[in-house]
């Protein structure tokens, strides 16, 4: 692991302090607090700490950029251009920009430097296109009248990102909302703030006006609450858990009713058919679990398996886990880096106690990597129940239940069997089976032979209590406009 303090000491870190109008300001307060290197438990430097106080100046300076401002008074085209010449500034430091997410957060280098980095440089462009094609409609009414709507940015938003995909959640955020005309207050995670900072820096470099992305490191108890509460904060968008959520619903129905969108936990059920192909399923569910050290709302974690091939599958699986390489992330041969702290680390180990307490069979991991930094092995559980601790609560770590099933009806419902509804995915060769399943599922987003594929242009959200909403694709759009009817006697 010393390779990762030798390699972290040479990455530039980058802004450590509040945007606020377009200036990089210190906490009112004078607090700071510190962002860790997960691979190590180290300190790699202190951050402005947001408060309410530094909310309201936010508030304020994105309040006048568009009420007084020229953003979504801006031609869309223009708006377009400048959200164009970020993705661009984005891809010429792409190398950096993925060397500081895997130093904050401990995924693999190789990993961000390959998809997050891509796929957040591809958001901003695909809503960079929509920012001159958001189109209201004529209607015919009846009498003689001219009736039309219009699509209006909502106003103020504020957004609040997670800590697994620092960039992609910040470029599902403020792709959309900037499209439209909105302006900003972003809230990255206080476990990685520093990928959030230096795109605020890109974003002046490229020629932002004033007011329109402001971006304010905090805590969720307090700078997260003042934008949820804001009386003068339009809407508020917030991807994290379910807990969480409601919190802040509560807290924007106790204030203005300002608008809400959720992108919230999952429990998603991910379910293998005997005629599946074998190779393929056991690498197609090992990434679905694993994939970002299990850090994923959409990580298939109830891994349902018909019977007939469940004993085989089980052993390949612990197999598949067994050869994860787990270790620096700036080593290219890494697949697995550390959890993003202590508490998600100790989160983690409780739930693998909790298989092993409740009689879940362990065949792969169980354990601890190393003696400093946030690593787990990868651990794979079978003969799990429904029941279960690890079969009912979202995880967020590399930790695999795998639970037989006998027939299609059987499968669907007990998948359904949740309060989550996020994501789920179906393997098989049978087309009757794949789309059966996928019609009957009650979750966002179904994968049939994949998973985790994502597209800026198709939208992801939840049923039930995994959120309110839609992010990305043309549905993104409908969270950050209202819809004006104008009526025109003739």
């Amino acid at each position: 692991m010393a390779s990762v303090v030798s390699q972290a000491e040479g990455i530039a870190v980058g802004p450590t302090k509040l945007l606020i109008n377009n200036k990089w300001v210190s906490s009112k307060s004078g607090k700071t607090f510190p962002t860790l290197n997960p691979a190590t438990g180290e300190e790699i430097c202190r951050i402005a700490e947001a408060d309410s106080a530094d909310v309201d100046e936010a508030v304020k300076a994105a309040r006048r950029a568009f009420d007084e401002g020229p953003w979504h008074k801006m031609n869309p085209s223009e708006r377009g251009r400048l959200m164009n010449r970020l993705a661009d500034l984005m891809e010429k430091h792409a190398d950096e920009l993925a060397r500081l997410e895997a130093l904050d957060n401990g995924k693999p280098y190789a990993v961000a430097r390959a998809a997050d980095l891509p796929l957040s440089i591809a958001c901003y462009r695909y809503y960079a296109g929509w920012a001159d094609k958001v189109h209201g409609k004529t209607i015919p009414v009846n009498g003689n009248y001219f009736c039309y709507t219009r699509h209006e940015p909502v106003g103020v938003v504020g957004q609040i990102i997670p800590w697994n995909f620092p960039l992609l959640m910040q470029a599902w955020k403020l792709g959309p909302a900037l499209s439209t005309g909105n302006t900003v207050i972003l809230k990255p995670a206080e476990q990685t703030p520093l990928t959030a900072l230096r795109v605020g820096e890109l974003a002046l470099e490229a020629g932002y006006p004033e007011g329109v992305l402001n971006i304010l490191p905090g805590y969720g108890p307090t700078a997260g609450a003042a934008l949820a509460r804001h009386w003068d904060v339009d809407k508020v968008a917030f991807t994290g858990s379910t807990e969480v959520g409601k919190l802040i619903m509560e807290a924007a129905a106790q204030s203005n009713l300002k608008r809400v969108t959720l992108e919230l936990g999952g429990k998603s059920p991910n379910i293998v058919f005997a005629d599946a192909g074998m190779e393929e399923t056991i690498e197609g569910c090992h990434f679905a679990l694993f994939f970002n050290q299990g850090q994923c709302c959409c990580a298939g974690s109830r891994l349902f398996v018909e019977e007939k091939i469940y004993d085989e599958f089980v052993e390949r699986s612990a197999a598949r886990a067994r050869r994860r390489t787990v270790g620096d992330p700036f080593d290219p041969k890494t697949e697995q880096g550390p959890q993003v702290d202590q508490d998600q680390f100790d989160k983690v180990m409780g739930y693998i106690e909790s298989g092993k307490k409740q009689g879940a069979k362990l065949v792969a991991g169980g354990a601890r990597v190393g003696e400093r930094g946030y690593f787990i092995q990868p651990t794979v559980f079978a003969d799990v129940r429904d029941e279960m601790k690890i079969a009912q609560e979202e995880i967020f770590g590399p930790v695999m239940s795998i639970i037989k099933f006998k027939s299609v009806d059987e499968v669907v419902q007990r998948a359904n069997k949740t309060m989550y509804g996020l994501a789920a995915a179906v393997w098989t060769r049978d087309i009757t089976n794949a789309l059966g399943v996928a019609n009957s599922v009650r979750a966002g987003t179904v994968w049939v032979n994949c998973y985790d594929v994502f597209d800026a242009a198709a939208p992801f959200g939840g049923f039930k209590q995994s959120g309110i909403g839609r992010e990305l694709g043309e549905y993104g759009l409908q969270n950050y406009t209202e819809i004006k009817t104008v009526t025109v006697k003739l």
